[in-house]
């Protein structure tokens, strides 16, 4: 799992550890197993919510998808090819190899190992998420990870953006103890802000614990809190839950985050942390278009239909395996 990655820990700036008596752990509400499913040109992925949990439950986030981690044979790699969005934004990030996204608003470019694509759709938008030429016909690695992010109904219609979140732009921290290393793709944690300029308040982050290891973070106690495992075995909750790869933590109230690591030296545990606050507006959502009313959903598919939400270009409308 490349991502990105420091050879000595201990250089980076630390989260300080809660203090006992003055924070209170947030407990493990539920723990979600994610159901697999195809996706796009026939993506494998993990799908925790929705599905297992509601999207009102996810609240401020609407789907979380995992492809991977897997190594893709020459030609087999995919993706997904042009489709419409509206009412939310989609954040996908890069873990190990690569893709190429396109939209009709003038955005897009590579996205490699440790890098984020942050997609406001807002009012609108095509867009299209492929492999490179160069991944398609190579195959190799490959494992993303995409979360939808609400938009309340005053942003619903905002003008659609699309942001680059590169790799060495990422605010890297490690834990008291050093052994863990946690990569904030946005928002904020114990004073430290990730790059990705956010519409809804949310914390985005990627965290790897050494074997053993354990994090204990700060987390605003007006925001929800998920974890989901990438990789590996650990425990979540001060009451030490026992969690695995596939799987979504569910916290409930309070003011910090426990995870650990299990003692197995040859596994990694990865997590990603995130959590925002609760938008707890209606959600009407068909396919790509998330609103707040079905006239709101009805609108998008005739928009869309007439061509309102962009027009793909005219030399990438044939069928495409790859960018």
């Amino acid at each position: 799992m490349p991502a990105i990655t420091v050879d000595d820990l201990l250089v980076l700036p630390r989260i300080p550890r809660p203090l006992p008596g003055t924070s209170i752990a947030r407990p493990v509400a539920r723990v979600i197993t994610a159901h697999r499913q195809f996706e796009g040109a026939g993506i494998a992925i993990h799908r925790p919510f929705p599905g297992p949990m509601s999207m009102v439950d996810a609240d401020p986030f609407l789907l979380l998808d995992h492809a991977g981690p897997t190594v893709n044979a020459p030609e087999e790699t995919s993706g997904a090819p042009w489709h419409p969005h509206r009412g939310f934004e989609t954040v996908t990030y890069v873990l190990d190899g690569e893709i190429s996204h396109h939209d009709t608003n003038g955005g897009g470019g590579v996205i490699g190992e440790g890098d984020t694509q942050w997609m406001t759709a807002g009012s609108g938008i095509l867009h299209d998420e492929l492999p490179t030429e160069r991944m398609y016909r190579a195959g190799g690695p490959m494992h993303i990870v995409q979360l939808w992010v609400n938009l309340p109904a005053s942003l619903k219609m905002t003008s659609a953006r699309y942001q680059s979140v590169t790799r060495d732009t990422l605010r890297l921290l490690t834990s008291d103890d050093g052994g863990a290393l946690v990569r904030l793709i946005a928002g904020d944690i114990a004073g430290f802000s990730g790059p990705g300029s956010t519409h809804t308040p949310i914390t985005y982050a990627h965290a790897t614990l050494a074997p053993g290891a354990e994090l204990a973070m700060p987390w605003s106690p007006l925001f929800s809190a998920f974890v989901y495992v990438l990789t590996g075995r650990g425990t979540a909750g001060a009451e030490g839950r026992p969690v695995e790869a596939d799987q979504l933590v569910v916290f409930g109230p309070g003011d910090h985050l426990v995870l650990r690591a299990t003692d197995r030296p040859s596994e990694q545990f990865d997590v990603l942390l995130l959590g925002g606050l609760p938008i707890r507006e209606p959600v009407v959502h068909h396919g790509p278009f998330v609103m707040n009313t079905r006239q709101e959903v009805v609108q998008a598919l005739e928009d869309f239909q007439a061509g309102r939400l962009g027009v793909i270009p005219a030399d990438q409308l044939a069928p495409r395996k790859f960018s």
